[in-house]
């Protein structure tokens, strides 16, 4: 049975030791995946990182990855938040040339996709926005024409969600 390649958020819960980013790395590009994204960060427990990666498969890939990646020592957990409930963002700072007869459309714009300006220069205001992916595309798309300088991206970031009880 064929499966659809499609893109895939897995959470790995992993000990904050010297060298676990550097093999799971390795393991991805021995098997042959591009990773789209990769977020690392400290939990609330300073030993315990979570590692967010995003890439594109089929399920039987998928699996196969999986599988390695619980293999290696310093993974405590795998979870494929693909097929279950999820929260996910992304974030991105944006650098945008600010000429004094676009800086009112500039702020309208902030305000409509609920950004923020982070930074005031003289030729430059910094934009920092967070949610999904469309919205950053369609902010990024839409401050293009004033001229982007640069970008800087955090990639997804996800937990999944609390399953909810049912009442009786």
């Amino acid at each position: 049975m064929a499966y659809e390649t499609e893109k895939h958020i897995l959470s790995l819960i992993v000990e904050n030791q010297p060298g676990v980013l550097s093999r799971i790395v390795g393991l991805c590009s021995g098997g042959g995946f591009n990773i789209e994204s990769l977020f690392v960060a400290e939990t609330a427990e300073a030993d315990i990182s979570r590692i967010t990666l995003v890439t594109l498969g089929d399920m039987d890939i998928i699996e196969q990855i999986k599988k390695q990646l619980n293999k290696l020592i310093n993974v405590i957990k795998v979870i494929d938040l693909t097929h279950r409930p999820f929260v996910a963002r992304d974030m991105a700072l944006i650098k945008v040339r600010a000429r004094p007869e676009n800086r009112a459309e500039i702020l309208r714009m902030v305000d409509i996709f609920r950004a923020r300006v982070v930074d005031v220069g003289a030729l430059f205001y910094t934009v920092e926005v967070i949610g999904d992916l469309e919205k950053i595309r369609s902010l990024i798309n839409l401050l293009t024409p004033m001229g982007i300088k640069e970008v800087a991206r955090t990639g997804t970031i996800a937990l999944p969600r609390e399953l909810k009880k049912r009442s009786k």
